[in-house]
């Protein structure tokens, strides 16, 4: 009897399948605590890894003389991240600025993932020969949800713990229930139910925003990587495909190049802007 023949993915089961996550199981419901997307977390804590040691390693190297190329874009970085922090933070900056420093070059790495070959992860685990204990992985961090959340929660933390540091603890639980309609006894109820919202509207499009914007690339990518598989597909225009997915596949990395730093500094910003607020006193 001949071996049956492996199922071809149609292009929507194609999209799907790189859409998936490797689980610890099948989620079922939106919110599932009990649900961990293991390659969001590798490659989250292998990129943060890396953010350390180019960091570190640009530290140990840094020279008082004409600096190399490296040191020179380190620098920049640098600069440009302690004079954000200078007009946003009016206190100590000795944790936020390196703090911003590290977020920026973090979330940069793992957007520049999406530039990977979209099928390359898939050909790498049938290399290994791991095809049948992992059946797909998504290598873009920042395109699950999960993961950009993540990072939003920490900033929130931050955000919290900055406010009690500033103020202290009577200051800040006054600052709740006083701002912004006043400190009248009938408005604080209104005060701290529109400060909860405003504390979880900001963790949440934190969060979002980055999401929203690698996953619609991550997306786009697949429907290019598409249009160079046509023939798979039983369609009769491969060379059209070829040459669509060539053309499209270069304009929109170089496009993503911009959106992949672009957004990286957003929440940069976002997060000086954020933590910046808690240092203001009202």
């Amino acid at each position: 009897m001949a071996a049956a023949e492996p199922h071809q993915l149609d292009p929507s089961e194609y999209i799907s399948h790189h859409l998936t996550n490797f689980s610890t199981k099948h989620q079922t419901k939106i919110i599932d605590f009990s649900v961990w997307n293991l390659d969001t977390l590798f490659w989250s804590v292998l990129m943060g890894l890396v953010t350390i040691f180019v960091l570190h390693l640009a530290a140990r190297k840094a020279t008082p003389g004409v600096p190399g190329r490296f040191q020179c874009a380190i620098e920049m970085l640098v600069e440009m991240v302690e004079d954000q922090s200078k007009s946003m933070i009016h206190g100590s900056r000795h944790f936020i600025a390196p703090l911003a420093l590290t977020v920026f070059v973090w979330v940069a790495l793992m957007n520049s993932l999406d530039f990977i070959p979209v099928d390359l992860a898939s050909r790498v685990i049938g290399w290994v020969g791991l095809s049948g204990t992992i059946d797909h992985i998504r290598i873009v961090p920042t395109a699950d949800l999960n993961g950009t959340l993540g990072i939003a929660l920490g900033v929130f933390i931050l955000m919290i713990y900055y406010s009690l540091k500033i103020k202290g603890p009577k200051g800040f639980g006054h600052e709740l229930i006083s701002a912004p309609f006043g400190s009248h006894p009938l408005l604080w109820l209104p005060n701290l139910l529109l400060n909860i919202i405003e504390y979880l509207a900001k963790t949440i499009s934190l969060g979002m925003r980055l999401f929203g914007n690698m996953y619609a690339g991550e997306l786009l990518f697949l429907l290019i990587a598409l249009l160079g598989s046509m023939w798979g597909f039983g369609a009769d225009t491969t060379v059209l495909g070829f040459v669509g997915h060539v053309i499209a596949g270069t304009v929109w990395s170089i496009f993503h190049i911009l959106i992949v730093l672009l957004q990286a500094f957003i929440f940069m910003m976002l997060t000086l802007v954020y933590l910046g607020q808690a240092h203001d006193k009202h």
